[in-house]
């Protein structure tokens, strides 16, 4: 039985994703499962992989791309006990989920209830995740408290407008006019960051005392700004560079950005706390907490308390035009796609 999957041909823009097709399906080996994945998130980390700039990817080409994806389990190899076939399981494997049938390492699975959607189920992997814990695992934000979200209609941006909503947070966001409708279903405040200086809009918004956390992933400068936004006590999680990525600044800014975020500010007496967060060191430092994370985020989808922000579903096959609209920012949530309708 042939299956396809879309691989990274060399590293540059949407047009270097081919899809290849396999004439056998792989086999399982000790440990391991065969799944048949149902839905491969895309997003911004998945475009910055193929351009070859995330660090934690060390892989050349050519190889698959796709860095979350939620299945089924096809087949126990020697040694599974722990799983069943039909099973639902999901996995962050950073490289390999651009695909329709994939082998992994049973420990690394996450099981998820049956039933779940398998376009909402992807978007908790990735994006949900990655929103939990910065809202979560860093420290307690009392119910009431002031956020603000830069890049706030994209997949994780939204995620943190919707989990900020559900935890009784007010929060402000920054993104594009076109994508404000979106902040407002779910509660939040938008700022057009086109045409508004959000330092100052949050100083409006806040009375002029500031917001309790600020999370960005745009990096470089806009971490200075960022800072300047928090109340005393106020702490700032970066998250990414977006801008860099994008050619909008230079490697001496962004490293100057993390010297203040990560160094700098915390010699200024001023109460304020900065952070960088990566899912991936994370949880590799500490895989039980992401399991927990990842499952409270599955059973708050299975009650119907999440609806995440899935901007449409494509066919697998389609890869390379998902990726066109990630680098145009044309994507409103989170592109999904569909593996077995390739």
């Amino acid at each position: 039985m042939s299956y396809i999957h879309v691989d990274v041909r060399e590293f540059g823009g949407p047009e270097c994703l081919d899809v290849v097709e396999d004439a056998q399906l792989p086999e399982p080996g000790p440990g391991q499962v065969r799944v048949k994945v149902l839905t491969a998130g895309t997003g911004f980390t998945d475009t910055i992989i193929r351009q070859g700039q995330y660090v934690q990817v060390k892989d050349k080409p050519p190889f698959t791309l796709g860095y979350d994806w939620f299945g089924l389990v096809d087949k126990l190899g020697e040694g599974v006990s722990a799983l069943r076939v039909g099973q639902a399981v999901a996995d962050l494997s950073v490289i390999g989920g651009y695909t329709q049938y994939l082998c992994v390492d049973a420990e690394q699975l996450v099981p998820a209830p049956d039933g779940l959607d398998p376009a909402a189920a992807v978007a908790m992997l990735l994006s949900y995740t990655t929103a939990y814990q910065m809202l979560t695992r860093y420290r307690e934000i009392p119910a009431g408290s002031h956020c603000l979200v830069h890049a706030a209609g994209g997949a994780v941006g939204s995620a943190l407008m919707e989990l900020g909503q559900l935890m009784g947070l007010n929060m402000i966001g920054t993104a594009s006019s076109g994508k404000h409708a979106l902040l407002r279903r779910f509660g939040g405040i938008p700022i057009d960051y086109r045409h508004q200086d959000f330092v100052e809009e949050v100083g409006r918004r806040t009375g002029g005392k500031g917001v309790d956390v600020v999370f960005d992933t745009i990096g470089g400068k806009n971490w200075s700004r960022s800072y300047r936004c928090l109340k005393r006590g106020g702490l700032l999680v970066g998250f990414g560079a977006l801008q860099l990525t994008t050619g909008e600044e230079r490697v001496p800014s962004l490293l100057w950005g993390f010297f203040k975020l990560l160094l700098g500010w915390k010699l200024i007496p001023d109460g304020k706390s900065s952070c960088f967060y990566n899912i991936q060191s994370r949880r590799e430092a500490k895989p039980d907490e992401f399991k927990a994370d990842v499952a409270a985020l599955f059973a708050l989808l299975a009650e119907g308390k999440l609806s995440p922000a899935i901007d449409c579903v494509m066919p697998l096959r389609d890869a390379a035009e998902a990726h066109r609209r990630i680098d145009a920012a044309q994507v409103t949530g989170k592109i999904v796609l569909d593996c077995q309708s390739a």
